[in-house]
């Protein structure tokens, strides 16, 4: 099995304060992997660290076995990562459909094909397309951030 995330004796931190120490993990092609822990004990810590926020104190991060710790957030997600951040963090000035042509922009030939996928997922929103994300209830705002993220045709989706 192809390893799409392979993380090598992380440590993280925010200033003196050490969050991660010695974290490994591989996730493979294919597999679904759930974090699970109590609050405070540093996943959230975790998959931020993956897109270099907060910065390594030391380890690896490797994408398909290139070391991306060193590379800024927009080209890590170039590579095939996507990431729903949790507090379902949207642009609620724009619409549904705004919030999901953010998420595709990359994809500019297929942005109508990722639309349809959105919308077939979630049907929700595509009665809600016009209407400000910020209007939206709690629930249809976590489709949408979720949304989002999977019309960047991941190859590994963080949720």
């Amino acid at each position: 099995m192809e390893t799409l995330l392979d993380i090598r004796a992380l440590h993280v931190g925010y200033g003196a304060i050490k969050v991660l120490h010695d974290v490994s993990l591989s996730i493979g092609k294919g597999e679904i992997v759930a974090l699970i822990g109590a609050n405070g004990a540093g996943k959230s810590t975790l998959l931020m660290s993956i897109f270099n926020d907060p910065k390594l104190v030391s380890g690896d991060i490797l994408f398909k076995g290139q070391s991306i710790c060193h590379l800024p957030t927009h080209q890590i997600a170039r590579l095939g990562i996507a990431q729903s951040p949790e507090g379902r963090r949207i642009f609620s000035a724009m619409t549904v459909e705004e919030n999901l042509m953010m998420g595709a922009l990359h994809q500019k030939s297929n942005i109508q094909d990722d639309l349809a996928m959105a919308f077939a997922r979630f049907p929700r929103l595509l009665e809600r397309r016009h209407q400000h994300a910020g209007t939206l209830s709690g629930g249809e705002q976590q489709m949408l951030a979720i949304a989002r993220a999977l019309v960047s045709r991941p190859q590994l989706l963080l949720l």
